[in-house]
């Protein structure tokens, strides 16, 4: 077989050879080398980085049109979508600025790995469980400054610079799509490359042990290379069970955040109560400043989102009784009201990924359009909460 144009690390776990193969996201080089050696190497199966989201989306790209909207807004996965969407829209942006098209290499090894009739083995972690464990190693803060430049990310029109693209070339797609949304790189870091080197390690040799294959060539980002090669060689003993089982947990929260929102309820309530104890109609005002503030701030923010009108007056209604539950979102509300009124056809689903790439694409779309819906109008609540409640101190107190 010619000289490997790829970094590339030979590793024996047990009775298996491991080739640990070096690629480029955005290196036709690099596909090209994955050709090269599932063509002429004696492999038995092939790992790719990927795990199964994005399995699916790489190699059927109509499966987004089986998601189910209402799960994603009730189950409160609605973030989670559009920092997946956030991602689909960079690599589109990489595809139409220079042409390339990030993953070939995993697309060259999938494809013939099923050619050639060899096992194609899915070793990265979710990206869901990925970002939630970004998410819990993060303060509140952060959480939100992360998010905010998802958003900003998402609507960018600046092309993506030679610097990303170097990055790309020598790291991960994941890492470099999210690194410049972090004020401190390392809080991304940790959960984006050094745990997943080590769960990819740890997958590797769980793989080994129960193919018993005699060679497996795993085709992995150049920037995991070192860490999974350092992982498999010094982790010999270690449980793969365990090690994956560790790493696919999701750290519960800290009490704090999940009880800042009652308090703020319960004190609003409070306001409301001693309100009425000094006279009914100071009561009654504080009612309906709290209605007009939250109702109307929610109601503007599905507005500017392109909301339908009964979405809009659903937000209006909704807002004001959700703020003082936090358990159910009035983005909740709003999503599902517009899912309702405006279905989503199946060529919305089918260009949702091309459209996610473009500002107007997340209005156009129906699909992208309720997520926008309900990220605005829980935005504007959330907003109402705080000035309502000052509103409400301040008729108390002043």
């Amino acid at each position: 077989m010619p000289e490997p144009e790829e970094p590339q690390r030979e590793v024996q776990v047990g009775e298996t050879r491991i080739t640990l193969l070096g690629t480029a996201h955005v290196s036709r080089a690099s596909a090209e080398e994955v050709r090269r050696q599932i063509e002429g190497g004696d492999y038995q199966a092939v790992a790719v980085e990927l795990c199964r989201s994005r399995f699916s989306a790489l190699v059927d790209p109509k499966s987004l049109s089986q998601m189910d909207l209402f799960s994603v807004i009730r189950q409160g996965r609605v973030y989670m979508v559009v920092a997946n969407l956030a991602l689909s829209a960079y690599q589109q942006r990489l595809a139409d600025q220079f042409h390339i098209e990030p993953g070939a290499e995993q697309r060259m090894a999938v494809r013939l790995a099923q050619e050639h009739g060899l096992q194609v083995l899915l070793i990265d972690r979710e990206i869901g469980i990925t970002l939630r464990r970004i998410a819990a190693g993060l303060s509140w803060w952060k959480r939100y400054t992360l998010f905010a430049g998802l958003l900003a990310a998402l609507i960018s029109t600046d092309g993506v610079t030679e610097d990303e693209v170097e990055r790309l070339k020598e790291g991960d797609v994941l890492e470099t799509a999210f690194a410049e949304l972090a004020q401190d790189r390392r809080d991304l870091y940790v959960p984006l490359i050094e745990e997943r080197d080590r769960y990819m390690a740890a997958r590797l040799r769980r793989e080994a042990a129960r193919l018993g294959a005699r060679r497996l060539l795993a085709v992995v980002g150049v920037g995991h290379l070192s860490g999974i090669a350092g992982h498999l060689e010094r982790a010999a003993g270690e449980d793969p069970e365990s090690a994956i089982r560790e790493l696919e947990r999701i750290p519960p929260p800290s009490r704090w955040p999940s009880v800042l929102p009652w308090a703020i309820a319960a004190v609003i309530l409070g306001g409301f109560l001693w309100g009425f104890v000094r006279s009914p109609a100071m009561g009654l005002d504080l009612v309906w400043d709290w209605v007009l503030i939250t109702g109307g701030l929610c109601a503007l923010g599905t507005l500017l989102a392109g909301g339908h009108p009964l979405t809009i007056v659903a937000g209006f209604l909704a807002a004001p009784l959700t703020t003082l539950h936090p358990a159910v979102g009035a983005g909740m509300v709003t999503g599902a009201v517009e899912l309702t009124m405006r279905k989503p056809s199946v060529g919305d689903f089918s260009r949702l990924r091309e459209d996610v790439a473009t500002l107007r694409g997340w209005w156009r779309n129906r699909v992208a359009r309720v997520f926008v819906v309900f990220l605005l109008s829980s935005l504007g609540a959330a907003i109402g909460t705080y000035v309502g409640g000052f509103r409400i101190a301040g008729r108390l107190f002043g």
